[in-house]
């Protein structure tokens, strides 16, 4: 987008104030340009020539956790979060990104490179991190590491990735459907037990699940930082490879990877009409796993077992009602669990306050925004949290130890995935495990 159509879109804004009552990051600093609408008058401001300096402006663009809150309060219908991404992809053309993630971009857009750097991680991890005991996946560095709080409860890497764990093609009896599974990071490299249960859970269902071994990440990272070309090439890569399986379904079990499909991607590629029609076929097909298995093939309930669980459930801004609007379907899937109960939150769609890369460069005041979930999780009673994205699960997990809360949080289709075991161990209750 050029400085003269942002500008346009930014003026729609006619700074009544409602995205005050909603945001995450205003609530917690109270500090006018932590809001949307203080962002657009000095990015306005900014656009018409005023004396405001780029990289102040830089900085408080990137105070946005792009949760989408605020765009779904405006009574005048701007979209506020596309506006502060704009806003970044000028501020990186004009400025350039900052030295460290320039040079984690660098690896992060070389998929081999990529590959290798964390599969190397995941070999000498235990030397710079001290895991915690119990069942939730978290450790504490024990050792000072750039741009990460001490305290901070952050996920190991897997031993093993996912998509090295198995077969391009996980082939069933019978199949169908057939279905490509877009593994994302957080599957493929540290919660891969999300991604084994998507696998167990469609293959116990006779849907053959195709695994492209050349995918990559979805550059939700990327573009949202700014870096709108890297944007693309990853983007470009991810439909090439998607464009060349014969498939009935993309499924995603993140929403932030689900999101890029459904939505970003179309932004990103505006002006590439070839990628736009390859995008399309593709876009059309994608579902979060709990979307594919409500709406396109719903489960046989008697294939379930008892699972002795109580829960509460935190629905991540991508994927929940401001994002690809999977909510009731992740409900629909918890609540036909025999021995599963659900107490729901006061504000199960609250933003957790991670935001991607937020919470790193803003660990404090995510850590606020996430205390307030926290507190929400505490009076539900419950024992788990069960959500649909992994970024959201790793703060959590962070803000439960932090307030010395013993629960764990695990996937969506874990617990699911559970639930099948069960049946298949003859039926018997099988108490919830991470």
């Amino acid at each position: 987008m050029n400085a003269d159509a942002l500008r346009k879109l930014v003026n729609q804004c006619v700074r009544c104030g409602q995205c005050r009552s909603v945001c995450p990051v205003f609530q917690e600093i109270s500090i006018e340009s932590g809001v949307a609408r203080g962002k657009l008058a000095l990015l306005r401001s900014f656009l018409e020539g005023q004396e405001v300096p780029a990289e102040e402006l830089q900085g408080l663009l990137n105070k946005c956790l792009l949760c989408k809150t605020c765009g779904s309060q405006c009574p005048s219908g701007v979209a506020a979060d596309e506006l502060i991404l704009a806003g970044r992809e000028l501020m990186a053309q004009k400025r350039g990104l900052s030295p460290v993630k320039k040079a984690v971009f660098s690896v992060l857009k070389n998929r081999k490179v990529f590959d290798f750097c964390l599969s190397m991680a995941s070999l000498g991890q235990d030397f710079g991190i001290k895991r915690l005991p119990g069942k939730r996946l978290g450790a504490i560095s024990r050792f000072p590491m750039p741009g990460l709080a001490r305290r901070r409860v952050i996920p190991p890497f897997a031993g093993k990735s996912l998509r090295k764990q198995y077969p391009e093609v996980i082939k069933v009896n019978q199949p169908q459907a057939r279905v490509a599974f877009f593994t994302g990071c957080m599957a493929n490299y540290i919660y891969t037990g999300s991604g084994k249960a998507a696998i167990d859970v469609l293959v116990a269902n006779h849907i053959e699940v195709v695994l492209p071994k050349k995918q990559h990440c979805c550059g939700y990272p990327v573009f949202t930082a700014g870096d709108a070309e890297d944007g693309r090439l990853l983007a470009r890569h991810n439909i090439d490879i998607f464009s060349e399986v014969t498939v009935d379904a993309v499924i995603t079990v993140c929403g932030s990877c689900g999101s890029a499909w459904r939505h970003e991607y179309q932004r990103l590629l505006t002006d590439d009409p070839v990628y736009l029609k390859k995008l399309a076929v593709i876009a059309r097909k994608t579902y979060d796993i709990a979307e594919y298995l409500t709406e396109v093939k719903p489960i046989n309930k008697n294939d379930l077992g008892e699972v002795n669980a109580h829960i509460t459930i935190h629905d991540p801004c991508h994927l929940g009602a401001r994002g690809m609007g999977v909510t009731k379907q992740v409900r629909q899937l918890l609540s036909a669990i025999p021995g599963v109960k659900i107490s729901e939150m006061k504000e199960p769609g609250r933003c957790c306050g991670s935001g991607g890369s937020f919470n790193l460069g803003y660990y404090d005041i995510a850590r606020g925004i996430n205390d307030n979930k926290v507190a929400d999780i505490a009076q539900t009673g419950a024992d788990m949290v069960v959500t649909g994205c992994g970024s959201c699960r790793m703060h959590l997990i962070d803000g439960l130890v932090q307030n010395r809360q013993e629960h764990n949080v695990m996937h969506t289709i874990e617990l699911l995935a559970q639930s099948y075991a069960a049946k298949q161990a003859g039926g018997k209750t099988q108490k919830s495990i991470s």
